[in-house]
């Protein structure tokens, strides 16, 4: 992004961030752009109680119009999206420097970076670093999993300075309080976690609510039991006590407190496979028909909702789980991690993960959380991050050409146009990732004449299938031509 001929604008009075793109050949490119610093205070615009409770009266918010102008739709189709279910804006009121985004399976589609410290590695500073080049390079929303020290300090400086919703998993502090032992935990200490994050300005909230009592025995012959951290937390505290999960049973508490923040439930796939061996079991579905009732009891409220998916799933299971979701939680937006379509590949994850999530977004997941080359090996670097923002970028923006969204072919007739033409600072300046096409180009033609010859090291100069084509259309013309010259008669 360092190119002189990128810059950031800003639309109309809210400040909407637009990456704009200046070509060679005198146009220019708009971009939707979530790489900050925001120039948006949400603190000034009086917020509603909620989005969803604002869009059931019929209010159009400021929320709404700057999600308008980023996505290209009209102010009154975000609020009907918003009012029906299908789309969430979270929007913590405590949050005022992230710039409005809509989550929903008619806008784009959107992708979510995982960063968060451990036990073992990382420091707050890194986690900072992590946040802020995922969003340069195009996360739409980061999650916060630290479990490490620090977990508070941590998050208030990602929230600080994250132009992007932030969300976490509020277990995973709670459990840390307690120790690290499951069976410590109660309802109170959740509850306090829970306003903490809250009063911090955290947009959206991961919550294990479905995995109750009755379905922990459901994954007993599973091939790799329960996976999810918050989910094997929940079904531990469940079989020790047991008793039915505090978080199902102290759901209606909970929706009234993030009412009063504006912070949208992601009802956490608990019981997701963690193998494919073990997708579209009875574990799993048993509780995405939870987080269905639970929906209806959070829409209740006025609460924003969104449901998380799996996880682990070969390619002709995976449209079963979107049909299954939209069916079950009222076609509220379903947000998935990956799924990794298979199992035989650690380091290379981001791909496996890649093509399930490409697939599960074309039929109709509205975010997907990406995978990094580090999944089930360690915790990942900012390089990793780069480069499971990048895969997951390409999955979205895929999805979002197979679905017809008004403004995804516009990018991609750009660039095939720049790299027919033979413009290839335009070729690179409009890719995902400028600095590496540039840099691929420059390690065999680093020259400056390089950047307008009609030919790249592949094939040379007399084998590129484009600059013959361009041979081709002349002849063609110059015998249009000549057959006008002579009258455009035909003998026969």
């Amino acid at each position: 992004m360092s190119d002189a001929r990128f810059s950031k604008i800003h639309i109309g009075d809210l400040q909407v961030p637009m990456r704009e793109v200046r070509l060679t050949n005198g146009t220019s490119v708009r971009l939707y752009d979530t790489s900050g610093p925001s120039r948006t205070d949400r603190s000034a615009w009086g917020s509603p109680v909620t989005q969803l409770g604002a869009a059931r009266r019929g209010v159009i918010t400021k929320e709404m119009e700057f999600v308008a102008v980023r996505e290209g739709m009209t102010p009154e189709f975000v609020r009907q999206e918003v009012a029906a279910g299908r789309a969430v804006i979270p929007a913590n009121v405590n949050h005022p420097e992230s710039e409005p985004m809509a989550i929903g399976r008619n806008f784009l589609v959107k992708i979510n970076a995982n960063i968060g410290n451990s036990a073992v590695t990382s420091s707050v500073e890194e986690e900072v670093e992590k946040m802020t080049w995922a969003t340069r390079w195009g996360a739409d929303t980061v999650m916060d999993l630290s479990t490490g020290p620090n977990i508070h300090d941590t998050r208030e400086q990602i929230i600080r300075n994250s132009p992007v919703p932030v969300g976490t998993v509020p277990i995973y502090q709670a459990l840390e309080k307690v120790g690290g032992r499951p069976e410590a935990l109660s309802w109170e200490v959740y509850r306090d976690t829970l306003i903490e994050q809250c009063e911090q300005g955290v947009d959206y909230v991961t919550v294990h609510a479905g995995v109750r009592l009755a379905y922990v025995p459901l994954t007993a012959r599973r091939r790799t039991g329960i996976v999810s951290r918050g989910g094997s937390i929940m079904a531990a505290w469940c079989l020790a006590h047991h008793r039915e999960s505090f978080l199902y049973e102290h759901f209606d508490e909970m929706c009234a407190l993030l009412a009063r923040y504006d912070v949208t439930f992601s009802l956490g796939d608990g019981l997701r496979p963690g193998s494919i061996s073990d997708a579209n079991d009875e574990a799993q579905f048993a509780e995405l028909r939870t987080l269905g009732e639970l929906t209806k009891v959070a829409h209740a409220y006025d609460v924003q909702v969104m449901i998380e998916g799996p996880g682990h799933v070969p390619m002709h299971k995976i449209k079963e789980n979107v049909d299954l979701q939209r069916e079950l939680c009222d076609d509220v937006p379903f947000y998935t991690l990956g799924p990794l379509v298979t199992d035989i590949a650690p380091g290379y994850d981001h791909i496996t993960s890649g093509i399930g999530a490409a697939m599960i977004a074309w039929y109709g997941t509205a975010m997907l959380c990406y995978v990094t080359p580090k999944e089930h090996l360690g915790l990942p670097n900012r390089d990793d991050v780069k480069t499971g923002v990048i895969t997951y970028k390409i999955a979205a923006h895929a999805a979002d050409l197979a679905k017809g969204h008004p403004q995804a072919q516009a990018w991609d007739d750009a660039l095939s146009d720049a790299r027919f033409e033979f413009r290839w600072e335009d070729q690179f300046d409009l890719s995902l990732d400028p600095d590496t096409a540039r840099a691929f180009h420059d390690e065999t033609l680093p020259a400056a004449p390089a950047k307008t010859a009609h030919f790249c090291s592949m094939c040379g100069p007399k084998f590129c299938s484009m600059k013959l084509s361009h041979e081709v259309r002349a002849g063609m013309a110059e015998k249009a031509a000549e057959f006008t010259r002579q009258g455009g008669s035909i003998y026969l």
